[in-house]
C-alpha cells in the first residue's frame, strides 16, 4: 500500500508552490479581468510564507508542520486569500493525529477534507459561487471517492487534480457571489475565477 510520509508531503507542496510562482502572470491576468489584479502576487506571497514556515525548523509530526504553514499563510495578508489558505492548513493540522508518521489514500483524503472544512468555516462559500471552493470541493469529493474505491495515492490525487481543474474551468460560466467581482455581473463570464484556478494549480502540483 502506498503511503505519504511527512517529508514527501512537504515535497509535494513545494511543487504546488512552484507552480503558483511559475504561473503568477496567468493568475494576475484572470484577476485583472474581474478584480484588482493582485491575486497572482498575493498567492506568491502566501506560498512564500507557507514554504518559509516549512523551512524554519525541522518538523517531526504533521500537525506541527501544518500549523506553522497556516500561521505563515495568514501572515501574508492580501485580503481574504491569506486567511483562507491559512485556515486550510490549520484544518489539515486538525485532521491528523500527532503520532501518525505516514498516511495512505484514505488518510490523505480525510486530511484534505479537514483542510477544506477549516476553510469552509471561514468562507461559507458553496460550489457555484465562483470562489476557491469551486476547485477545492470537487477535488475533495474526487479524492474521497477514489479512496473508497481503493485507489493508490498517486491515482487518487490525479483524479483530484482533474476535478479541481474542471471545477476551475466551470467558473468561466458562473456569476460571482463574493468579493469585488460580484459587482461586475455578467462581465465576469468567460474568465475563470483566479482563486479556483490557484487551487487547480495546487492540486496539479501535489498529484
Amino acid at each position: 500500500m502506498q503511503t505519504i510520509t511527512l517529508q514527501s508531503f512537504m515535497e509535494r507542496f513545494r511543487k504546488s508552490f512552484a507552480l503558483i510562482r511559475e504561473r503568477v502572470e496567468t493568475l494576475t491576468k484572470l484577476d485583472a479581468a474581474t478584480g484588482d489584479g493582485d491575486h497572482g502576487v498575493t498567492m506568491v506571497r502566501i506560498v512564500d510564507k507557507a514554504e518559509g514556515a516549512m523551512d524554519a525548523k525541522g518538523f517531526s509530526d504533521f500537525p506541527a508542520l501544518f500549523k506553522a504553514m497556516g500561521m505563515g499563510a495568514m501572515s501574508a495578508g492580501g485580503g481574504s486569500a491569506g486567511p483562507l489558505m491559512g485556515q486550510f492548513f490549520m484544518g489539515l493540522a486538525n485532521g491528523m493525529p500527532a503520532d501518525t508518521n505516514a498516511v495512505d489514500t484514505m488518510g490523505i483524503a480525510h486530511l484534505i477534507e479537514a483542510g477544506y472544512l477549516g476553510m469552509f468555516k471561514f468562507s461559507k462559500a458553496e460550489v457555484g459561487a465562483r470562489t476557491m471552493m469551486d476547485a477545492l470541493k470537487p477535488a475533495v469529493d474526487a479524492l474521497l471517492a477514489a479512496a473508497q474505491e481503493g485507489l493508490e495515492i498517486d491515482a487518487a490525487l490525479a483524479k483530484a487534480a482533474k476535478a479541481a481543474a474542471d471545477g476551475a474551468k466551470a467558473t468561466e460560466n458562473m456569476l460571482a457571489k463574493f468579493g469585488r467581482a460580484r459587482n461586475l455581473g455578467d462581465r465576469v463570464l468567460g474568465n475563470a475565477d483566479p482563486g479556483a484556478t490557484s487551487w487547480s494549480f495546487i492540486f496539479e502540483g501535489i498529484q
